[in-house]
């Protein structure tokens, strides 16, 4: 092999081992760089050609590693001598917290003792005072519920809300009630005693029971009733707000309400009041009307028998029914029987006999037969009075019947209601009188509801029969009349 070639080979081989060492010592030395950036101070590595260079530049890296490791040293003993004196910073600080502690501790010791001491002076400077406040702080707390539950509030709205703070304010024993707040307790309730002796006419909000709000004119009796628009109204305690009632009470208290409204000063007009302050009023909107109570004649329809709407129950729409009935035929018959004796008096006077009545009718059958004997037209006169009677007395004994049915349905509603009552004693027992109400009020209602029909029922049957027998007693007598003197004329004698 010739001297070229072998130093071409030794030159190749150590470049590539100079390629190797680079390649191991880069990483180191880029990774230096990223941890600290490098300064003027810092050896800049240069390209190697050879491994001598190689070499030097290894070993002035590593004189800038340690300087740089020196450096680092420094500031961490600096950094620690900084922790130091934070720590010794705040050992001192808690030590002076805990003086400070200390010393308030010994302040709040002694305040302790100082307030005790105070309270007692307080407590003996006070004396009668004391119980005034106690008393101010009751008549606090109970007028502010007076307030909330008076009419006058309606007029007067928000008149208790300071009541509250006051009454709370003397349940404290480090606040005092004020001269002005005392005097203020005093006029509100002088205003509630003279305003309960007033009438007075105010603008205010009435809430139906639709939700809707109505601003219009309300009449305040003292704190005893409100009236708007002619109605009773009611004052809710709890919504502060007038509102409409769910029903008014009967006519006759609606019609005093309407006086009071239309009223103007100096009137004097009959009202009907609630001396309760609107409890009878709650009571009586709440009571059963006579409607309620006897049921309606409809509902034989909508129960379907088994029992009705109302405390008459079914006895008590039957009678109902009943009677209704018999007052219509009475009407009827007495309507009918009155137009038909009108028409027979008429004909009385009129010697033409008529077709629309039946005496007419009767004198027409004389007419008629005018050429028989006596006992023949006594037959046919009696004949057409037997006719005319069924029209006369129609529906006269059904009348009748209705009026003797009405008690006795009234006695079967009794026993029914009695024995509602003693099936409720017997489940419930006799303790509570609601469980035996429902079945006394039957009882009760029904016999009631019987007499009522059973009297009129009598009395317009007495008064139908009598004028329709006094219209036959008629025809009877011109019948007999007429037979006379025909027998006269005939010289016949009367059989």
């Amino acid at each position: 092999m010739s001297t070229d070639k072998l130093v071409t080979m030794k030159t190749t081989m150590k470049q590539t081992l100079f390629g190797m060492l680079l390649l191991c010592v880069a990483p180191f030395v880029m990774a230096e760089e990223a941890e600290a950036p490098a300064t003027a101070s810092d050896l800049v590595v240069n390209e190697a050609n050879t491994l001598d260079e190689l070499l030097k530049n290894v070993q002035e890296r590593r004189v800038v590693e340690s300087r740089e490791h020196s450096e680092r040293e420094r500031r961490f003993a600096q950094e620690r001598s900084n922790q130091q004196k934070l720590l010794d910073d705040a050992r001192a600080e808690r030590t002076r917290e805990e003086r400070r502690s200390d010393r308030l501790e010994t302040t709040f010791e002694e305040n302790e003792i100082r307030i005790g001491d105070l309270t007692e002076q307080l407590d003996k400077r006070l004396g009668s005072l004391r119980e005034l406040f106690g008393v101010l702080q009751q008549v606090a707390g109970d007028t502010r519920g007076l307030f909330e539950a008076s009419l006058v509030s309606a007029q007067y709205p928000n008149r208790g809300e300071w009541l509250g703070e006051l009454a709370k304010k003397m349940g404290t024993a480090s606040q005092l009630a004020t001269i002005e707040e005392m005097e203020d307790l005093w006029f509100e309730l002088q205003r509630e005693m003279i305003e309960s002796g007033k009438t007075s006419k105010f603008q205010g909000t009435i809430t139906k029971l639709s939700g809707e709000k109505v601003d219009t004119e309300i009449v305040r009796v003292g704190a005893y009733a409100l009236i708007g628009e002619g109605e009773y109204l009611q004052w809710d305690a709890d919504t502060q707000a007038i509102v409409e009632l769910a029903r008014q009470p009967t006519g006759r208290h609606v019609d005093t309400a309407q006086a009071v409204q239309e009223a103007g000063p100096g009137d004097v007009v009959e009202f009907s009041i609630d001396p309760l302050r609107g409890s009878l009023l709650a009571l009586l909107i709440q009571a059963a009307t006579l409607g309620e109570q006897v049921g309606s004649i409809g509902a034989i329809s909508e129960c379907y028998l088994p029992f009705c709407d109302g405390q008459g129950g079914m006895p008590g729409a039957i009678i109902i029914l009943g009677g209704v009935i018999g007052v219509l035929l009475a009407l009827e018959r007495l309507l009918t029987l009155s137009l038909v004796g009108a028409k027979v008096n008429a004909q009385r006077k009129n010697p033409t006999p008529s077709d629309d009545n039946p005496l007419g009718r009767v004198l027409k059958v004389h007419d008629e037969n005018t050429d028989v004997d006596v006992e023949t037209l006594e037959l046919k006169l009696g004949e057409a009075i037997l006719g005319e009677t069924p029209s006369l007395t129609r529906n006269i004994s059904l009348i009748q019947v209705i009026s003797v049915v009405a008690p006795l349905t009234g006695l079967l509603g009794t026993v029914i209601g009695m024995i509602e009552t003693f099936q409720a004693i017997t489940l419930f027992g006799a303790g509570d009188p609601k469980t035996m109400a429902s079945g006394i009020s039957k009882a009760l209602m029904t016999t009631v509801l019987g007499l009522c029909v059973a009297i009129p029922m009598t009395l317009l049957h007495a008064l139908v029969n009598a004028r329709s027998k006094s219209v036959i007693h008629v025809l009877e007598e011109q019948s007999a009349g007429i037979i006379a003197e025909h027998a006269e004329k005939s010289g016949q004698p009367l059989g």
